[in-house]
Parts: C-alpha cells; sequence; structure tokens
C-alpha cells in the first residue's frame, strides 16, 4: 500500500509539473526481488492507470529499467571511489561482523562497522584480492562533521557523521547495495526529485555523502508520512489487506482507490474528499504534503470508492457489474427472460466517447442481456455501493442459487395465509397477456382489494419469495426482471414451504 501511494504521488508530480515518471526496477535483493513481485508491481501500477513514461516495456534515453542489467555502470562509478579514496576494501567475515554486532548491542551501542578495513596497506589489499579472498566494499564516511540535506515535506536536516558507519557498496556477490544503486542510477537517469517513504529518511545522509563524492548533482528529496493501522501502528498483513491487489481481485474502481490513496498524506483544504484523477493532477502539490503518519480507514475508502461509482455513467456501469458476474459464474444466467416487450431504458453512450480507465477500448455489446443487466442497475440505484456487492445483492436475478434470509422467509413466509396468497398471485400473473409493470402492479394491488388486506400483506411475502431478501428494489420491477416463467416458478416454491415446514 505504501509503494502504491509513493508511486500515486510520483505520479501525479511528474503529471502536474510536466515531468517524466520512470519505472525503475530495483532488483539487486536477490531474495526480494522475485519474478512474482515484479509482475506485481507492474499488474499493480496498470490497474491503477499509472502509466509510465520510460521503464519496462517503454523505451527511453536512460535504460536499462531493471539495476540488474546496470551492472557495468555500478562497476565504473565504485571504481571512482575507490580511486578518489572514498572507498575501500574490506575482508571482514560475517562471523566477525555478527560479533562485532552482539558486542555493540551489550554495551547499549547502535551497530556500526569499526572500520577495520579502513586503512590496509595498498599491497596487503591486492595480495587478498589475488588469493581470492571474499570481499566487499565500503564507502569512507567522514569521521567529524555534520552532513546536511533539506526535505521538501519535512524541512532542514542534519546528521552527525561519527553517528554513520562505513555503509557497504558493493556486496561480496559484487551486486551493488541499495544506497549506492539508486544513488548511481538517479544522477544518471537525471532524476530531479526523490519522493518515497520516510522509512528511508535514514539512508539519505549516507547518500547525500555519495552523491557529494561522486560530485553528482543532488536532486531534491520528499519523504512521505508512514501509513498507520488503526491502532496507529504501521500497515502491515495483520491488519488485514496491505497489498493492491486485494481490491483489484475484489472490483474496487481505480479511480476510487488512487483518490483514496492521495488523501493519505496530502489534501487540498479541509473540505474537499472527492477528486477524478484529472483533477489530483490538477492540484497535487508536495507543498500539501504533511509530515504526520496517515491512518488507513477502509470504511472511508469503500465511500469514496461508492462515490466514484455513483458517477459512473449507466453503460459502463453495466459493462463493469457484467464483468463481475461473469467472473463469479453468474452470467451467462442459469434461466433466460424475454425482456423485448418491457424495455423501457434507453441505453446511451458517454457522450465524450470517453470509457474511462475502468474499462477496456473494445466496444460494449448492446445484446437484450446487457439492457437487462443495465435496468437492473438501475432500479438498484445507489443500494449497489461497490462492485465487490453484486454477486449479493443481484445475483438472484441470473441464479437459484442464492442466499436467503432464513428470519424473512419465517416472518414473511411462514403463516398459514400465505401459501394461498402466493398461488393466487402466481396464477394471476401466468394468465397476464402482458407482462409489464404497469400490469404486475395492478394484479398485485387488485388481489389486495379482493382479500380486504393491505398491499404490503402481499408484497413482502412476494419479495421473500422472489429474492430471498427483506429488502430489494421496486418489487415490481424485480417482477419484471425476472420474467414471467421464473417469478411464477419461485411464487409456488414458496407457497409450498408453509406445508412442508422449510426453510428456501
Amino acid at each position: 500500500m505504501g509503494g502504491a501511494r509513493t508511486a500515486l504521488y510520483n505520479y501525479l508530480y511528474a503529471r502536474r509539473t510536466g515531468g517524466k515518471f520512470i519505472l525503475r526496477i530495483e532488483d539487486t535483493d536477490a531474495e526480494r526481488s522475485t519474478e512474482e513481485s515484479y509482475r506485481g508491481i507492474v499488474r499493480g501500477l496498470k490497474w491503477l492507470g499509472l502509466d509510465w513514461d520510460e521503464g519496462p516495456g517503454v523505451d527511453g534515453d536512460y535504460g536499462p529499467y531493471l539495476q540488474s542489467g546496470r551492472t557495468v555502470l555500478y562497476r565504473n562509478e565504485v571504481q571512482k571511489l575507490l580511486d578518489s579514496g572514498n572507498a575501500y576494501y574490506c575482508f571482514c567475515s560475517p562471523e566477525r561482523l555478527e560479533e562485532l554486532k552482539m558486542e555493540m548491542k551489550q554495551k547499549s551501542l547502535p551497530p556500526k562497522y569499526d572500520g577495520k578495513c579502513r586503512d590496509l596497506p595498498g599491497a596487503e589489499v591486492l595480495n587478498r584480492i589475488d588469493q581470492g579472498e571474499p570481499h566487499v566494499i565500503r564507502f569512507r564516511m567522514p569521521l567529524q562533521g555534520d552532513v546536511f540535506f533539506r526535505d521538501v515535506v519535512r524541512g532542514e536536516f542534519s546528521f552527525d557523521n561519527s553517528t554513520l558507519d562505513d555503509f557497504v557498496l558493493i556486496k561480496s556477490d559484487g551486486k551493488p547495495t541499495y544506497n549506492f544503486a539508486v544513488v548511481v542510477d538517479d544522477s544518471h537517469m537525471r532524476i530531479t526529485h526523490v519522493i518515497r517513504g520516510d522509512d528511508h529518511l535514514s539512508n539519505t545522509p549516507r547518500q547525500v555523502h555519495l552523491y557529494n563524492a561522486l560530485d553528482y548533482r543532488m536532486p531534491k528529496f520528499a519523504h512521505l508520512p508512514m501509513i498507520l493501522g488503526d491502532d496507529r501502528s504501521r500497515l502491515s498483513k495483520r491488519h488485514g489487506a496491505t497489498s493492491v491487489d486485494y481490491y483489484r481481485e475484489r472490483y474496487y474502481l481505480p479511480d476510487g482507490f488512487i483518490n483514496y490513496l492521495a488523501l493519505l498524506g496530502w489534501s487540498y483544504d479541509s473540505k474537499r474528499e472527492l477528486f477524478p484523477r484529472k483533477a489530483l493532477i490538477k492540484n497535487f502539490s508536495l507543498k500539501r504534503v504533511s509530515s504526520n503518519p496517515a491512518v488507513f480507514d477502509n470504511d472511508k475508502m469503500e465511500w469514496i470508492n461508492a462515490e466514484h461509482l455513483k458517477q459512473v455513467p449507466l453503460i459502463r456501469k453495466t459493462e463493469l457489474v457484467k464483468n463481475v458476474l461473469k467472473d463469479e459464474g453468474l452470467i451467462p444466467a442459469e434461466f433466460s427472460v424475454d425482456i423485448d416487450k418491457p424495455v423501457e431504458l434507453e441505453i446511451v453512450p458517454d457522450k465524450k466517447g470517453s470509457r474511462g480507465s475502468d474499462l477496456p477500448e473494445e466496444p460494449v455489446a448492446i445484446n437484450p442481456e446487457f439492457k437487462r443487466l443495465a435496468m437492473i442497475i438501475n432500479v438498484m440505484g445507489n443500494r449497489l455501493k461497490l462492485l465487490k456487492d453484486a454477486p449479493e445483492l443481484i445475483g438472484y436475478f441470473y441464479t437459484d442459487d442464492y442466499r436467503v434470509d432464513e428470519e424473512a422467509v419465517r416472518m414473511h413466509l411462514m403463516r398459514s395465509e400465505v401459501p394461498g396468497r402466493l398461488q393466487e398471485l402466481a396464477g394471476r400473473y401466468e394468465n397476464l397477456k402482458y407482462f409489464d409493470r404497469e400490469s404486475v402492479e395492478k394484479s398485485l394491488r387488485d388481489l389486495a382489494f379482493e382479500l380486504e388486506v393491505a398491499a404490503g400483506e402481499l408484497i413482502h411475502p412476494c419479495r421473500v419469495a422472489l429474492t430471498g431478501k427483506r429488502v430489494s428494489p421496486d418489487i415490481f420491477w424485480v417482477v419484471i426482471l425476472l420474467g414471467k416463467k421464473k417469478c411464477v416458478e419461485r411464487l409456488r416454491k414458496a407457497a409450498e414451504l408453509y406445508k412442508n415446514n422449510t426453510i428456501l
């Protein structure tokens, strides 16, 4: 989640200022840099619509965009540091380093390399290298003074050099460390702004020293506030979903999701919370990024997503819901519905011709079933708040295998007078010449009048019989959109419940 927020802020800043948004895969850590993690990064960015100007799959002037392909560059740059005396070879074994770490811990000191190999004679160094002795290359940190840098979000910083150790530049396997590789890459890729999480703040003084030692131009740093869980500890797996994939797989809208991500550390003012993508780009500024931690609120994220869904034009919303139902095995439907007669809703494409980032580019097929689904969504109104809720809310229009509210069944169907009423209503619906909304409503209200009961005495049992729920959209539209055959079948099945003393 933090990585997605960082990518979003970089994207918004690049788009706002006319710069370039570059995707670089930092894969020098073999344990963390798996093929799946790489695919996950690309998949998440593509879903969010954060299209990069340069990076994997998009050639530019500063590739390759995987650090594993830039080894020669790192070797050349570390040699410059060795030649200038700003770096040195270290032959300390992992065992010695571990002992040193434990010793310093016992003394309540921060773990720090003691500089044992810092001043080895040149001849000894060459001899040990020639003999194939394992080694790393370390940066020679100044022993006195302070290092200064300014952060766009947090202001001025200074660190005492004596608290910084001679960190590793090149590991024993020949691969660069993060701190070295990113400085070299940022300089050679002409990166102007390094916008990243505040967990990298402690790396910055080391990197500033590298910029100076290599005579590189210093970029501007902006460290973003951490994201916390609802208990105000750092967001982690124990808080639930922390990956973008989780929300992609549950059909959240990308534009709604990035709207919420943007608010995790940035605000336009104290009032406005809903931003289309273009408005985010127009209004984003690093000056409005807070230094205070942001708390991830899943309820608020879902509210923002629901507000975005309200703004989606019907034809686009129908396509989105259709894809969800198809993924969940509800399309094609288990039963067909003749809707030629009752279709009263005109499906009009978006006037601007823009399908938005939430839909693929291929044209929508406006077939009878698509029109029926559009009508279902239209009568559902704002009950459909999130796409992930579609199978539960409207599944009964597509399958007989839907969840039934057993309490609603007991309350509205398990009464002695209900079976006869439902059987009579089913018969009247079956005999209707025109199965349209006006006719089905008149049939129910006429029956209620003849029985000398309120219409609700028929509407509530009818709703539970047809949907399994105590709440639904306008019941007469439900009847129409289920179709005559299925409606009659479910009414008669429900009428048998009391006699058989069973629950659906």
